[in-house]
């Protein structure tokens, strides 16, 4: 097992001389590792005082990467500390009609006022041409 820790002791595992991060529920001090990493070190800082479990599995690490993490292992997070993850939802807005909004009008004339033009024109012609 391991030592158990709380989101708020591990956030403070957080700049290049000791990093600590949290994935699968596990703690991992990568600091020995943040030279190493073929990311570069932002990439392991950045997910820092947060569960970096998406942002490790986004990257589709090799069974390799995941099982050198053994070595960097100090214990698991206290799952009651970390914050359930709160779906977006986009804030009520008015219902947006495009069809009355300035913009509209000017499309429609920009493809009507040519139309006529040409219209007008090959009007012409066929007149003049029958006289």
């Amino acid at each position: 097992m391991g030592k158990v820790f709380t989101l708020k002791e591990v956030a403070q595992h957080n700049d290049p001389k000791d990093c600590w991060l949290i994935i699968d529920g596990k703690v991992y001090d990568v600091t020995k590792f943040l030279d190493d990493h073929p990311g570069g070190d932002d990439v392991l800082l950045s997910a820092t005082g947060k569960d970096a479990t998406d942002d490790f599995e986004d990257v589709g690490h090799s069974t390799t990467a995941k099982t050198m993490m053994d070595e960097f292992y100090v214990g698991i997070i206290d799952s009651a500390t970390i914050p359930s993850k709160v779906e977006y939802k986009p804030p009520n807005q008015a219902h947006y009609n495009q069809d009355k909004t300035p913009e509209f009008i000017i499309k429609i004339l920009q493809f009507l006022v040519p139309l006529v033009i040409l219209g007008v024109a090959v009007g012409i012609r066929f007149y003049t041409k029958s006289l």
